[in-house]
């Protein structure tokens, strides 16, 4: 659509410019011959109005045309009706029909030709008038010019025929071109929904089985499906954002719960041991913010998963922080890796929505290379930007920010009132593999140490440590995993002796048996740090964190709906682990004879069920709870994860939403708003008091 604007500007540009010339010839005609002297200026005027429309784009395209063609014929007719030498006109009628082509105006040509005839009889007239006749060479001239003019017309009107039918042709080829791409998202569409509900039956069968045996196999299966529901989301997202049908679900978040999701997914899901992930998040982001925390959640894994599969060795960093606004802050998320880097024009091809920067470099990494398409997609839904810089073989940094509302404006981390540490971080300068995770780092210890206002004191080697325990009255050390095996009986020493000594290690690292050290798991977070420096002597590790942190739901009298008896079981089985009493129904009007007998608290339906769906369903169910007067809630359990999808449920009567396959984080947060007096231990607060 573009390309085509700016070749109608291009066309415009010429036709107007031979406009031009042809005006000014005329009215320099007109002051030679003597001719009327009020005509110059309106044909001044009706130049300057043809160029103001253009550079106004005043009206629609034919309009601006026409009123180009009509000037024309005004000066090809003020010309033609005085005597100017007879072969003048020859001239003008033909720059006329070029136009006529460039314009694509077929009828044009016929009325030029048609004035052409009448200025030549006029032209003969006058000259016969004037100078008593002509002379056979003049006839001769006249009657080659004539034909001459027949000519050219003719192939011009071939031109500007053929020139039509390729436009038809081609527009012909755009609208199936399109109904194939439109064809092809839908499927895309449809296929994913379809496979939804196995991946469901195979993620969740494989968790239960699992949760009785660890076995290796299983596993493998659980992690694959797993995988292949993140790349159906990524069709579906990548689909709705092509076609232009993305929708926030607006809502409150807290930021260190989103990043905790992020890190225990990353922990889970990236076995990647040699790289080192740093998560630094600003102190100063406020706890709770008002915008789309899932889309937010897919922007930040689709970088930091393209950071991670394009670095062979050394780290990513992940940093958050705000820019203060008016109405309220613009979120800044920045990702840097040390990898193998794009160049200029990969950067060009993602930001203009490009499925995949380089094949030949997605095929060596895997993935099917729609995240940076979907990451502009979503930040340009959420009126927000993303640059990125990149060098070969240096590395990249992708930038996104989004404005976001703020609820809760209190700093996301802060330190107890009675803490006043002295914190020292201790990093060898150890080989340059590592010098750019070493300074990531460093930005993270001296983000916190501006944002939490502590006294942070660098130690790059064991004796300048040393001496700032013995000077300063250090409090609380923190170092890698090399910087504790250089000298673990001295760090073994310290913690026995009151200094907190924390190790960011990988999980397989292990402290001295006895050793009061503290391991911090990797990836290096600031949360983690804040704990400790509140006086927590144990971080777990992040998947271990998410199953200590699972809310219980005791009593909690549950109906669930489904007409795949594989997903009654997933379901089961995964709402037991919350402590739910379970029943089940396998249609609509199973479930209405079961709630018309018993008492339910929650409903989870089904949306599409043959015979009945379950938007159908649940307002019956409503109608039997209003004659009953009963309280429940009803979830909608559903395949259909398509932008929009949530509030369409909602407005249909819904307390709830929940895609499959079923996510652990979306269902604690779903059960946390529909049934807030049930749930118990709330999620760890995004203060670390």
């Amino acid at each position: 659509m573009k390309d085509r604007v700016a070749q109608n500007v291009e066309t415009h540009n010429t036709v107007l410019m031979l406009i031009s010339v042809v005006c000014v010839g005329v009215i320099a005609e007109s002051i030679f011959r003597s001719w009327e002297y009020w005509v110059p200026p309106l044909l001044i005027v009706g130049l300057i109005a043809v160029w103001s429309l253009h550079v106004t784009q005043y009206k629609q395209e034919e309009f601006r045309e026409s009123f180009y063609m009509v000037f024309s014929l005004v000066l090809f007719l003020y010309h033609g009706v005085h005597y100017s030498g007879l072969f003048d006109t020859v001239v003008i009628s033909s720059i006329l029909m070029i136009m006529a082509v460039l314009l694509r105006r077929r009828g044009f040509l016929l009325i030029i030709l048609v004035m052409f005839f009448a200025a030549v009889i006029t032209q003969i007239i006058l000259s016969v008038n004037m100078s008593g006749g002509l002379d056979m060479s003049d006839i001769r001239r006249i009657v080659i010019h004539v034909l001459t003019q027949i000519c050219i017309c003719k192939a011009l009107d071939t031109v500007i025929g053929n020139s039509r039918r390729d436009q038809a042709e081609l527009a012909k080829r755009d609208r199936e071109k399109e109904n194939d791409k439109l064809d092809m998202e839908d499927f895309l569409v449809n296929i994913s929904h379809e496979l939804r509900t196995p991946v469901n039956v195979i993620s969740g069968m494989s968790g239960l089985i699992l949760k009785r045996e660890d076995r290796e196999d299983v596993s493998a299966i659980r992690d694959a499906g797993m995988r292949l529901s993140l790349q159906i989301e990524d069709i579906q997202d990548y689909s709705e954002i092509q076609r232009g049908n993305v929708s926030l679900d607006v809502e409150k978040y807290m930021i260190v719960s989103l990043l905790n999701d992020i890190i225990t997914d990353y922990s889970q899901r990236i076995k990647r041991p040699e790289l080192d992930l740093v998560v630094d998040l600003d102190p100063e982001v406020p706890a709770v913010m008002n915008g789309d925390a899932r889309k937010l959640g897919k922007i930040i894994r689709h970088v930091l998963g393209n950071a991670v599969k394009f670095t062979r060795q050394g780290g990513v960093y992940l940093h958050i922080s705000v820019i203060r606004r008016d109405y309220g802050v613009n979120l800044v998320i920045e990702i840097t890796d040390t990898g193998i880097g794009m160049t200029s024009a990969d950067i060009e091809n993602v930001s203009k929505g490009m499925y995949q920067a380089n094949r030949r470099r997605n095929r060596s990494t895997g993935g099917i290379g729609l995240g940076l398409p979907i990451v502009y997609g979503f930040v340009r839904k959420m009126n927000g930007f993303v640059t990125i810089e990149s060098e070969r073989e240096r590395g990249t940094t992708v930038r996104i920010s989004v404005a976001q509302e703020v609820i809760d404006p209190a700093p996301c981390l802060s330190l107890g009132r009675d803490c006043f540490p002295n914190v020292a971080f201790h990093s060898l300068p150890i080989g340059t593999e590592t010098a750019r995770v070493r300074e990531f780092d460093k930005y993270l210890a001296t983000d916190l140490a501006s944002g939490l206002r502590l006294n942070l004191y660098s130690a790059p080697s064991l004796k300048e440590l040393r001496q700032l325990i013995d000077e300063i009255g250090i409090t609380h050390v923190f170092m890698g995993s090399d910087e504790y095996v250089a000298d673990p009986a001295y760090f073994d020493r310290l913690a026995e002796n009151g200094v907190t000594v924390a190790v960011s290690a990988s999980g397989d690292f292990r402290v001295r048996e006895g050793s009061r050290v503290i391991l911090m798991p990797k990836p290096l977070y600031g949360y983690p740090v804040v704990r400790i420096l509140n006086g927590e002597t144990s971080i777990p590790e992040p998947a271990a964190h998410q199953e200590a942190g699972r809310r219980s739901f005791d009593g909690v009298r549950a109906l669930v709906v489904d007409d795949e008896p594989m997903n009654l079981v997933v379901a089961e089985g995964l709402f037991r682990e919350y402590g739910m009493v379970i029943d089940t129904a396998m249609s609509g009007m199973e479930a209405i004879d079961k709630f018309s007998k018993n008492d339910y608290d929650v409903v989870f339906m089904d949306h599409m069920m043959p015979e009945m769906d379950g938007v159908e369903a649940m307002k019956r169910l409503r109608d039997i709870a209003s004659g009953k007067n009963s309280i429940v809630r009803m979830v909608v359990l559903t395949a259909n994860a398509v932008s929009g999808a949530r509030e369409m449920f909602i407005r249909e009567g819904f307390d709830g939403f929940i895609s499959k396959p079923i996510n652990i984080s979306d269902l604690e947060h779903t059960m946390d708003q529909i049934m807030p007096a049930v749930s118990l231990p709330e999620k760890e607060a995004s203060h670390a008091h």
